[in-house]
């Protein structure tokens, strides 16, 4: 099967984890194969589907092991945590998507690339760590840890604290071009798991890996944009985009031009960390590219899919 159109999807964590899930991985394949379904859908009706994923749960976890094992075994890097990641998590989206195709009777075509991604070393987030990681905690626990292990928490808008970690810009996907080849020829591709692997370029396009994890929505708005993809859609834990989420006067957004997404944000009207790269990276793709975005809940793929769901962001 040959697309001629590509469309990207961004899984949101709960296509592993599911808030009150223990991690175990009987929980995890329960919800990667029930988030698959509607994308052999997509895969069927003849589009090129490249599927990204977060990875905050996973490699706040595999931080977590370091971090606990380390007077035993050497702690590895928060890029290293990221390419855990990404085999893990891609793992089981590529086991779960080929069994729905040979389900539908079609011939096993699905492939993981480990997928870096460049950023700027001397990007400010570097000093103003903010990207969510890891599992949420009662705040009176965070502040223990933060004492403990020199970690950074924040307060999450959906409850708890959560450690945070630097979420530089992302500036160009590496394997983009090995991604659009798979794609035209008939793969899904699973790629920039987790925002990419973070890397540098230190001197002579001689790269390196940094401390950090990029965000999984910028990221992929920026791979969407590489690929010339003609629709971006994040599929997330809410059904629509909301204005005062959270509280009695909150208001869903059901259709928005780009630009004024734009100003809504430029109004901190969005949560950071949350909803605010979301938001920003369908109103960038759809400003660059004048084709729609949409965000959306997983629950809801199909509908959303169809555009009978979700917050549509238009040129």
């Amino acid at each position: 099967m040959v697309a001629e159109q590509i469309i990207v999807v961004a899984l949101g964590g709960n296509a592993i984890l599911r808030k009150g899930d223990k991690g175990y991985p009987e929980e995890m394949w329960r919800n990667v194969y029930r988030a698959v379904e509607p994308i052999v859908d997509l895969y069927l009706e003849g589009y090129g589907v490249v599927v990204t994923h977060g990875n905050g749960p996973q490699v706040g976890n595999i931080l977590e092991w370091f971090e606990r094992a380390k007077d035993v075994i050497p702690p590895l890097t928060m890029d290293i945590a990221t390419a855990m990641s990404q085999g893990w998590i891609g793992y089981m989206l590529q086991q779960a998507i080929g069994n729905a195709m040979v389900k539908r009777g079609i011939k096993r075509k699905v492939i993981t690339i480990l997928n870096q991604v460049l950023v700027n070393p001397l990007d400010p987030a570097f000093k103003e760590p903010e990207k969510p990681v890891g599992p949420w905690y009662q705040c009176e626990h965070a502040d223990e840890l933060a004492r403990e292990r020199g970690w950074v928490f924040k307060r999450d808008p959906r409850g708890g604290c959560r450690r945070v970690v630097p979420s530089p810009e992302p500036l160009d996907n590496l394997e983009a071009e090995a991604i659009k080849e798979l794609v035209s020829r008939g793969y899904v591709v699973i790629a920039s798991g987790g925002g990419g692997i973070p890397v540098y370029d230190s001197g002579n396009a001689w790269i390196r890996g940094i401390e950090a994890v990029v965000d999984k929505d910028l990221a992929s708005s920026l791979l969407a944009i590489k690929l010339e993809a003609s629709r971006f859609i994040i599929l997330t834990d809410v059904e629509y985009v909301y204005i005062d989420y959270g509280k009695a006067t909150a208001k869903p957004i059901k259709r928005i031009k780009a630009y004024e997404a734009l100003k809504l944000l430029e109004a901190g009207i969005f949560p950071r960390g949350s909803m605010e790269p979301k938001v920003r990276a369908s109103a960038t793709f759809t400003i660059k590219t004048h084709r729609q975005s949409i965000i959306g809940s997983l629950d809801k793929a199909s509908e959303v899919f169809k555009e009978e769901s979700g917050t549509i962001i238009e040129p």
